[in-house]
């Protein structure tokens, strides 16, 4: 059976001793009661819920390095690496994120674990994004551990999902019920979807599941396990932990999927690929992306400029775009007579980079979706990469992915998947609401 691609955060007054009276309004708030774990009475902090404009709120906790998905990895290194496709007006061209958050724009640590006291009148966020034009639909809550691939197949009203718990999960997208539970024997380390194929990357094998005749099939090959899938061409990609992406051609109604020659290369695992302009673009734990010919199969360019692990790789235009755990984000263009790619842009991020995903906003702009390691989502407009947004969440986002009809989703770390659309106008912050699930 054929695959067809259609792709797309004083000093007191002295006072003699008989005129001295404690300062109690300047008493420190007790951290416990806030906590509500006080059990002294009297306390000699305060239990004042007019708490000061400088109390200390605690920095979230955020994870330096990818624990669950390379073991024994330290976080992103430091050391250059040599680029023949960097060029050196590349850090003059280059953009570093010069706007701090104001405390309004930052997430109230308090209110995620239920306990600001201070509701209205804290200056920091509660709610789980900010931005104006766009809103959350539904928080989609059941994986025990964190939502490593998404997926909604065109023209179907259920929505796909898969984690490193092991389980695949269908979602009714107009109630946003969880219609069923499926116990795939294994991590799932990626999803994708082509016409009525779900494919879903496991250790060892690759799972293909036809939405509208209930066939399935076990697709063996790969060594470790599968981080990345793509479908081009007629032809099924998965990027492997061993370094080698597994090619498999549409084949007949018996045997749909009959391997091809594997492509080799990278020296560590392939955690990412895209497809655009006749070429297959690979990212790996190597830290190098390989730009493969989609007719001949063959390896005609490696670009080197990332000094971490090539976490996520986007199509847009006629440019790459890259990112990686070093906290860049990298636009490649062609720069020379012979069509090889060299960075043309640079964009710096605070903290590591998981994901990326492109989405076209209710105006016709195109934005990137960038997920980061200290628990937010950037919305970038492109080509400017003018903030338009942040998401929130509890950990961080690991999978991205977006759909028709204006609506994106993210996936993160505690199992939590989130249905995120776009607004026709832009409406205030309290005016956006979560509502049924009912655009999809």
């Amino acid at each position: 059976m054929a695959i067809k691609t259609a792709r797309s955060t004083v000093g007191w007054q002295q006072n003699s001793a008989a005129h001295y009276k404690a300062p109690t309004s300047r008493r420190r708030v007790c951290t416990f009661w806030l906590a509500g774990k006080c059990n002294r009475n009297p306390c000699r902090f305060s239990h004042d819920a007019s708490l000061p404009g400088n109390i200390y709120h605690r920095a979230a906790k955020q994870s330096s390095h990818m624990a669950e998905d390379f073991p024994g990895r330290k976080g992103p290194e430091s050391s250059p690496v040599n680029s023949a496709s960097s060029t050196s007006g590349e850090r003059s061209e280059s953009s570093t994120n010069n706007n701090p958050l104001k405390p309004q724009e930052k997430l109230c640590n308090f209110w995620i674990t239920g306990n600001c006291v201070k509701g209205d009148a804290c200056p920091f966020l509660h709610s789980w994004f900010h931005g104006v034009d766009f809103a959350m639909l539904a928080k989609l809550e059941g994986p025990k551990k964190g939502v490593s691939g998404i997926a909604l197949p065109s023209g179907s009203t259920k929505l796909y999902s898969g984690s490193k718990d092991g389980t695949a999960r269908i979602w009714d997208c107009h109630t946003g019920q969880c219609d069923q539970v499926i116990n795939l024997g294994g991590e799932v380390g990626c999803f994708t979807c082509e016409g009525p194929w779900v494919f879903v990357g496991l250790p060892n094998t690759v799972k293909a599941y036809n939405i509208q005749n209930g066939a399935s099939y076990n697709i063996s090959g790969p060594v470790g396990q599968v981080h990345a899938l793509e479908v081009a061409n007629d032809m099924l990609f998965a990027g492997a932990q061993d370094g080698t992406i597994l090619v498999w051609k549409g084949g007949s109604e018996a045997d749909p999927f009959q391997m091809a020659a594997p492509l080799r290369g990278h020296t560590k695992g392939v955690v990412s690929l895209t497809v655009g302009r006749d070429r297959l673009y690979s990212g790996s734990i190597d830290r190098t992306i390989r730009v493969w010919d989609l007719h001949t199969l063959e390896c005609v360019q490696e670009l080197v400029g990332h000094t971490d692990v090539v976490m996520s790789l986007l199509c847009w235009d006629q440019y790459l775009i890259s990112c990686s755990l070093d906290a860049t984000i990298k636009v490649w263009g062609v720069a020379t007579e012979g069509g090889s790619l060299e960075v043309g842009f640079t964009h710096h991020e605070d903290h590591g980079i998981l994901a990326l995903s492109g989405t076209i906003d209710a105006r016709g702009k195109p934005v990137l979706l960038c997920a980061c390691l200290d628990n937010t989502v950037r919305l970038y407009e492109l080509p400017s990469f003018i903030e338009r947004g942040k998401i929130f969440s509890r950990r961080e986002v690991r999978t991205l992915q977006t759909a028709p009809g204006g609506l994106f989703f993210t996936g993160d770390a505690a199992g939590t998947l989130t249905v995120w659309n776009w607004l026709d106008s832009p409406k205030s912050q309290k005016e956006q609401l979560p509502q049924p699930m009912e655009s999809c």
